[in-house]
């Protein structure tokens, strides 16, 4: 049986590589005692109240750092088949608590949010990297650790991302077509989530070896259920999953042709390194993503082809028209035009 993997922990800098993969690994940099007395109070707190879904790991040797799991919250883009979690490398700086930790996200090259990116970077008031109210900002006096691994799980992988991109989140009331491109923006988090996960199954974060192996093993088959159901177009990004063969009939599909092409493309990327790892997956009907995208392909060649013969025809009746009414130079932005908007169309149907 497996042995528990405990939410907090101390890890010995004397084991073998435990710490050369953090971030903030080297330089280290001398601290004073009053420091060290803040990071000894932010451990107590972490170890007493850190929430199921956020498990921490500091260092003996190294006490300015940390590194910390958060698994993303139910309800969201972050949370499918208890499937999707993400590092993150945390330096406490000298000056603490008078300055706040920072902060290095763990992105293997793939952004997941508007305020976590590609290069690791972590956008967050309570960080202040990131604008807010004063109170929304780092307090030296009651602000913590703990704070931040939950802000960054709460506000930041939150269920509608897109949101958090400047400017967004104040709209009121919201138009559809931002909701539209919300859920599309949904579709590209689950394909950079699926490519984080298959990164960090190749190269699991010291100290979390144990934990990756476990967590990838137990859900695997509620992870290809979910892409099943997605790819089939049976549900929204991180919406309720619907048990289903892949066979299953539906009217209307609730994800997109780009995400279909996309996660049909990633899915045996996912299916060979479950086995791998000892996952059991003969409980579901692995799902044929060939047919699919076959299927997907020829639905857009042929909107290619309607295309291609609606422009045709444009041409041939527009022009002699609008030249003689509006010039040659009309008629070129009124070809262009419409050449945009089928490229819009075909790329969101």
């Amino acid at each position: 049986m497996a042995r528990e993997f405990k939410q907090f922990d101390i890890i010995s800098t004397d084991e073998v590589n435990s710490i050369s993969d953090h971030y903030y690994f080297c330089p280290s940099k001398s601290l004073s005692s009053s420091t060290t007395k803040h990071i000894m109070k932010e451990w107590r707190i972490l170890k007493k109240n850190l929430p199921d879904s956020i498990f921490v790991r500091v260092y003996e040797e190294r006490v300015d750092l940390l590194r910390a799991v958060i698994i993303g919250p139910t309800g969201t883009p972050y949370h499918d088949g208890f499937f999707f979690f993400f590092f993150f490398d945390i330096q406490v700086p000298s000056d603490y608590s008078a300055s706040p930790p920072n902060v290095y996200y763990r992105s293997f090259g793939y952004s997941i949010n508007p305020n976590v990116k590609a290069w690791g970077s972590v956008c967050l008031s309570l960080l202040n990297t990131w604008d807010g109210q004063k109170y929304q900002l780092w307090n030296p006096f009651q602000s913590t650790i703990l704070q931040v691994l939950v802000s960054i799980q709460g506000l930041v992988l939150n269920a509608e991302p897109y949101y958090n991109e400047p400017g967004y989140g104040n709209l009121s009331p919201r138009p559809s077509w931002f909701k539209k491109r919300s859920l599309r923006y949904n579709e590209d988090v689950f394909i950079m989530s699926c490519k984080t996960m298959l990164s960090i199954l190749k190269r699991p974060p010291k100290s979390f070896e144990e934990f990756v192996n476990q967590y990838f093993r137990n859900p695997a088959s509620a992870i290809l259920v979910a892409c099943n159901a997605y790819i089939n177009g049976q549900v929204e990004i991180g919406g309720p999953i619907i048990t289903s063969t892949a066979e299953t009939e539906i009217t209307t599909s609730l994800t997109s042709f780009t995400f279909k092409a996309a996660a049909g493309s990633l899915y045996p990327r996912l299916v060979d390194p479950f086995i791998k790892n000892g996952s059991s997956v003969e409980s579901i009907e692995l799902l044929d993503t060939s047919k699919i995208m076959r299927k997907n392909i020829g639905r857009r060649r042929r909107i290619y082809q309607l295309a291609a013969v609606m422009l045709l025809v444009l041409v041939i009746f527009a022009i002699p028209f609008v030249q003689k009414a509006y010039g040659a130079g009309v008629l070129l932005y009124s070809l262009f035009g419409f050449y945009i908007l089928l490229l819009f169309i075909c790329v969101y149907l």
